[in-house]
């Protein structure tokens, strides 16, 4: 309500004789109705961009991180692998390092325990998770060291060697092979002496083909799964089209080589990933 319409009938004073001034006070409403008519816009407005921002902000809690724009996740390198199971074992017979399992044996069909390849991968035909010969494993060796190498497996009884090989989008070849021994003291024997010359050398006796020079890599400190011990390398520059890497996972009679091979070099993320998923199937 305006000042006039709230005076009563005893504040009404007769008005004056006329004057040379206009009087103003028929202006006064119109001004405090302007001024009343600004503030309300100004406050509805207020109110508006108040609700819409507190909408935007409600908008953008209930959404995924990957759904706003601008704040989606950029892969760190690592693939998209089909959900990981362990095989079933035949009955009454334990898992490979259960306290009732001192050999340390693995009863499980080994192909079932071949890492399976990532999320739009091409797999090699023909090594694509059945048994390959010796002399396919001792392929991805140097020739100077495959003599000893066949001797050695010879020796210790081996059983059999499964393997699994693929291609990723970005060219990085990646093969897995798990060889099974006749005990846990022959596949510790064939790691220890043939592929480290020695039980505790740091060191290599045998070297992937074509590689001349190695890093350790210790990432593999932070793979802990019971039982089991993995050792990782990469080839060190300068080197030729493509780099190494690969890695030994030591479990109970088995022994798991991992090698992955890209132009240009091979990526750290991918690697350390399939040796960490290997190792834990193995386990």
């Amino acid at each position: 309500m305006t000042e006039q319409q709230t005076m009563t009938v005893a504040d009404v004073v007769p008005a004056p004789e006329p004057v040379a001034e206009p009087a103003l006070s028929p202006a006064a409403p119109r001004r405090s109705r302007r001024v009343l008519w600004a503030v309300a816009r100004w406050t509805a407005a207020v109110v508006v961009c108040g609700g819409v921002g507190a909408g935007t902000a409600m908008g953008i809690t209930a959404l995924d991180r990957e759904d706003v724009p601008g704040l989606a996740t950029e892969s760190d390198g690592r693939w998209e692998y089909p959900r990981l199971r362990l095989p079933a074992l035949p009955v009454d017979r334990p898992r490979p390092f259960g306290d009732d399992n001192e050999g340390e044996i693995h009863h499980a069909d080994v192909r079932q325990l071949l890492l399976p390849a990532p999320v739009g991968a091409t797999v090699d035909p023909k090594t694509n998770g059945g048994f390959v010969s010796t002399d396919a494993y001792l392929s991805l060796y140097g020739k100077e060291y495959r003599a000893e190498m066949k001797q050695a497996l010879a020796d210790s009884t081996l059983r059999h060697i499964a393997a699994r090989a693929w291609t990723t989008p970005d060219g990085t070849r990646t093969s897995v092979h798990l060889l099974r021994f006749a005990s846990v003291a022959y596949a510790q024997q064939y790691h220890d002496e043939t592929l480290r010359g020695g039980y505790g050398t740091v060191g290599l006796k045998t070297l992937p083909d074509g590689v001349d020079g190695f890093v350790m890599d210790s990432f593999t400190e932070g793979i802990k799964v019971r039982d089991t011990k993995a050792d990782a390398f990469w080839e060190r520059k300068p080197y030729g089209p493509e780099q190494v890497r690969w890695a030994y996972v030591q479990a109970g009679d088995t022994l798991a080589l991992v090698t992955q091979t890209r132009k240009g070099g091979a990526l750290a993320v991918p690697f350390q990933q399939t040796v960490t998923l290997q190792n834990q199937l193995l386990g």
